[in-house]
């Protein structure tokens, strides 16, 4: 969201984790925690899909695709962090499950406009 003032970017960043956690909700998943911080970065969304499988989302929001599509936003390097914020979650959380995976929320919010969400499964 560059060029677009720090705030309008947050309510924007808000509203399409808002909208990917009713998205997931509504597809029988449990969120289990949101914007969880650590001094490595943030986690968006931590749930539980129906399978009972953690899961950790990365949302990427956009008004427009003009330079992209939200979820082309999340490459190798950002992949590879998220699975090390992973770890981290689940050390701070004390658990270890067998497997969990890393998973990206595409929203795109055109102005005027119902949203579009893309979800893709297993990316890191």
């Amino acid at each position: 969201m560059e060029g677009m003032p720090w705030r309008e970017a947050r309510g924007v960043g808000d509203r399409g984790e808002d909208l990917a956690c009713a998205h997931l909700v509504e597809q029988g998943w449990e969120v289990v925690e949101r914007n969880w911080r650590c001094r490595e970065g943030e986690l968006d969304v931590v749930a539980l899909d129906p399978d009972g499988q953690l899961v950790f989302c990365e949302v990427k929001t956009r008004r427009s695709a003009r330079c992209g599509a939200p979820i082309e936003a999340v490459g190798q390097e950002k992949a590879q962090r998220l699975r090390r914020l992973a770890w981290a979650w689940l050390a701070a959380h004390g658990r270890r499950p067998d497997r969990f995976r890393i998973d990206v929320i595409g929203v795109l919010v055109p102005p005027g406009r119902p949203a579009e969400l893309q979800h893709l499964r297993a990316v890191a």
